[in-house]
């Protein structure tokens, strides 16, 4: 039922309108009365009714002077008019406020019938198209997320001018403006990623880190890659390192809790005062995230923490550690979770907290072989042999060589370098099999109005979370613009080629509402199905 409230200074009229219109048997109910806009005022604040009608000269307040009241601050008001005066000014006034019909009294029951009929319409058709909306940024609310991905890393590599970020950031509906920034990266991931119990409790975790990020207007949230999340950090010099703090905090809480078992890291940036400054900002906070490889007791992260662990004395920190740095598992955990833009950090600092030891030529050789041995049963656990893997790497040639620090740094670097490489392509393939697995899934599906990201994910047997990372990755659009898409192109072709009617193609292509296709299709297209078969595909 639609509310409406009713203001009219003539007793008579008032109760005669009150009286004879069937408001329920037309979809209403008579919320509240008054006699003038003054004391309808207060009421209408508190009902927000759907629909006011008001005489137009009353004492106290007047009707325009009532409805310009309204349309400011209840814009959703339907707003009508009723008036003994055929004066055109008042007209244009209230046609200039935005009401929806001028009614010229005597007004009969059945002319505020029909014109209380045709506003119900209209608001109907508006809500449609409210709901319509909503669910379309619901489901293309992924392809935002990816479509921030990108654009930030723009912005931290430095491919943007300032101007053009303020103007894409308006595109994407991304406040940007402070006066200081700060990055934050943290990874999260399962101990035993194989147990379906932990991959559902890794899923509930970064859905909560998700929110409590999103529902808060001084972080913007990006996802890097399956493990690693970025949080840029925006406010005054004082907000930022609150909001700093805070974040640190939640991830942590989250972290440290012992029901998970999960591993997680946290590097955080040092603040800068201009958005051209990310790019140094993001560098610093990489560099430092890749000591979760060396340091893996240690999960917060800082420029300051990290200094304080370089060698310069015989208290050194990393200097107690270096006998550590050569269990064979540091090298693998970072085969199997290092990027390759970590690298080259990765192995000048862990050659620097084993160098003092290095400098004997028998533990250099040791060192080299260790890395190697280490290096060749990772690559053979992923599906290659020691002789491709060895082909023409010109490396192993220092085994036996006195080498200096640099060259012992430049070993490492090729090495897992080559290896990482190796990881990638068989990745690569393994996330080419799926992806042909579910695009021949969706060709079979894709008309069906309850095909979901979740249902392909089972079908390829990943979890959604990971199949919606290597799908967008991949085919470089997310899962949502992908069936969007082919359901458009189709819909197109038939709209092209048959004489089916706008609701039969809807159907077929996988939308049960045709006015939710046409919507969708209006937004995606540019025009409506009609006006794409009339003009014979010319959106233009």
């Amino acid at each position: 039922m639609l509310k409406v409230f009713l203001v009219e200074d003539e007793a008579i009229i008032r109760e005669g309108l009150k009286d004879s219109i069937p408001w329920q048997q037309y979809g209403y109910t008579l919320a509240g009365v008054a006699s003038d806009g003054e004391q309808a005022l207060p009421m209408l604040y508190e009902l927000h009714p759907d629909v006011l009608i008001t005489d137009i000269k009353m004492p106290f307040m007047d009707g325009l002077a009532l409805s310009k009241l309204v349309a400011r601050e209840m814009p959703k008001t339907k707003i009508i008019i009723i008036s003994g005066y055929d004066d055109f000014e008042y007209a244009r006034q209230a046609l200039s406020i935005g009401v929806e019909q001028y009614l010229l009294k005597p007004i009969s029951r059945n002319m505020l019938i029909k014109t209380l009929q045709e506003v119900q319409q209209k608001i109907q058709n508006e809500r449609e198209q409210e709901n319509y909306l909503e669910k379309f940024r619901s489901e293309m609310q992924e392809y935002e997320q990816f479509s921030r991905r990108r654009f930030f890393e723009q912005i931290v590599t430095g491919q943007l001018p300032v101007e053009e970020i303020y103007e894409k950031a308006d595109k994407l509906n991304m406040n940007i403006h402070a006066s200081c920034y700060n990055l934050v990266l943290y990874s999260i991931k399962a101990k035993d990623s194989a147990d379906p119990e932990n991959a559902d409790v890794l899923m509930r975790l970064r859905d909560e880190l998700t929110q409590f990020f999103m529902g808060n207007p001084e972080y913007l949230l990006v996802r890097q890659n399956l493990t690693t999340y970025a949080v840029l950090i925006k406010g005054d010099v004082q907000e930022v390192e609150v909001f700093t703090r805070r974040c640190i905090e939640m991830v942590q809480s989250i972290g440290t809790s012992e029901k998970w078992k999960i591993e997680w890291y946290l590097a955080v940036g040092t603040p800068v005062k201009r958005l051209s400054s990310l790019p140094e900002c993001y560098s610093e906070v990489s560099r430092v995230l890749s000591y979760r490889h060396l340091l893996t007791n240690q999960h917060i992260f800082t420029r300051s923490s990290i200094e304080s662990l370089k060698p310069g004395d015989d208290e050194s920190k990393l200097k107690n550690l270096d006998m550590a740095k050569l269990d064979p598992g540091v090298l693998r955990g970072f085969l199997q979770n290092g990027q390759p833009e970590e690298l080259e950090d990765f192995a000048e600092e862990y050659v620097k907290s084993l160098w003092d030891a290095a400098k004997s030529r028998l533990f250099c050789q040791y060192l080299l072989l260790n890395v190697r041995f280490t290096v060749i049963a990772y690559v053979e656990s992923i599906g290659y042999t020691q002789e491709e893997f060895l082909d023409s790497l010109e490396c192993v040639k220092m085994i036996g060589q006195n080498v200096s620090a640099e060259e012992l740094q430049q070993y490492i670097c090729d090495m897992l370098g080559r290896a990482m490489e190796m990881r990638e392509k068989e990745s690569k393939t393994q996330y080419r099999n799926i992806i042909a697995q579910a695009l021949a899934y969706i060709d079979e599906h894709y008309a069906d109005e309850n095909l979901s990201l979740s249902e392909v994910a089972g079908y390829t047997n990943v979890s959604a979370n990971y199949f919606s990372a290597i799908f967008s990755q991949e085919m470089q659009q997310t899962f949502v613009e992908y069936i969007t898409s082919k359901r458009m192109e189709k819909a197109k072709e038939l709209l092209l080629e048959t004489d089916k009617r706008s609701s039969e193609i809807a159907g077929e292509v996988g939308y049960k509402d045709a006015h939710y296709f046409s919507f969708v299709f209006r937004k995606t297209q540019g025009c409506s199905p009609r006006a794409y078969r009339t003009g014979g595909g010319d959106r233009g």
